[in-house]
Formats: structure tokens, sequence, C-alpha cells
């Protein structure tokens, strides 16, 4: 769901930037004095391993595409705040040095993808009761959200209607989702069977 540049005009290019700067430095504030060291090795791990399955890629609509986001295994692993910082990386490290997604839409992908997948999905999860189904329920939603962000975000640029762009974005984010699901299942039932978090364990 990388958006290229090109499709945003310059209102949506610069509200989603003022956005996407405001949640990093949220996140930022709180893994200042929220992060322990024994987090930070794991940090790099989930970094590379969202950074690897971000890169299969599949083609939705002019441009745009489709793939694993991992912003709930993030959250779940790291908590909301590191898991924006983790994704804000990955997608900066993917725009710069591997073109994917555009430079100057950067701020509409750290949105939609580094900040509100993790956060959505975090408190999906939580709401949900920290259950396996709610674990599978919050990966597959926060999909959605980003795909329904990127939507908006395309519709608000006056490139392509809402009706146009909105129902192939979903449909395809909802079959992407049942794989974000399974594979966020998996890596946290590894993560917990290898003692890196406790089962259940949503961490602040």
């Amino acid at each position: 769901m990388h958006i290229p540049d090109g499709l945003l005009d310059g209102k949506t290019l610069a509200t989603t930037a003022a956005a996407s700067a405001a949640g990093l430095s949220w996140a930022l504030r709180r893994v200042r004095t929220g992060l322990q060291d024994k987090q930070v090795p794991l940090l790099g791990v989930i970094a590379a391993f969202i950074f690897a399955a971000q890169m299969i890629n599949f083609p939705v609509w002019g441009g745009t595409s489709g793939h694993l986001i991992g912003g709930v295994l993030a959250a779940v692993a790291l908590g909301p705040a590191s898991a924006v910082i983790v994704m804000t990386t990955v997608l900066v490290v993917q725009a710069l040095l591997f073109g994917d997604g555009g430079v100057l839409a950067l701020g509409a992908n750290v949105l939609n993808m580094g900040i509100l997948a993790p956060l959505v999905g975090y408190w999906a999860y939580r709401l949900l009761g920290r259950s396996r189904v709610a674990l599978f329920l919050a990966a597959w939603a926060s999909i959605l959200v980003s795909a329904l962000a990127a939507s908006l975000q395309l519709a608000w640029s006056g490139l392509i209607g809402l009706g146009v762009v909105l129902p192939p974005m979903l449909v395809w984010h909802a079959l992407i989702g049942v794989g974000e699901g399974v594979i966020t299942l998996a890596v946290v039932r590894y993560l917990e069977q290898t003692k890196v978090i406790l089962p259940g364990e949503v961490r602040s």
C-alpha cells in the first residue's frame, strides 16, 4: 500500500506529513522513557522481519501496492510507541534506498502504515481481550484501516473518486489482511514459546 510520488496533491502531502511528524514526536518521547534495554535486540529483529515482509508487493491500483504491514506484530512485541519508531524506520529506508513509496509521499505512507496500523491494531487487540482471535482480528483490521486511509488521501487529492478507489483497495486488503493475521499469530506464538514475550502480554 505504498503510495508513490505524483498521486497526492500539495495539501494532502502537507497534512499527512504534519500528522506523521506529530505521531513520531509522541512515539520518540514515549520511547525515551519507556524502552527497556532487553527490548533493543528484539526491536532490531522485528524491524528486519517487517522490512523483508513488506518488500513483497502486490499491485492494486494506479501505482499503489498491497503487502503485509507488521504493525500489530510490532505493537504487541514492543509496545505502540516502539512500533511506530520501527515502522517509520522501515518505511524511510524503503523509500530512500529502494524507491518503495515516494519520498514526497513519505508522510502519507508513515501515517497509514507506521502510525495508524500499529496504534489501531494495538488498541483493537486490547479491547477485544488479548486472545488469539483478538490478535488475528486486530492484525486484519490494521490492514483495512491503512487501506482506507490511503484511499481517502487519493480521493482528497482529487485524483480519483472515493467510490472508484475504495472498493478494490478494501477487497484486496481484506484478503491480504488474512495473511497478515496468520503471520502475526505465528510470529507472536513463536515469541511466546521462546519466552521473549509472555502469553497475552501487551506492552505499553
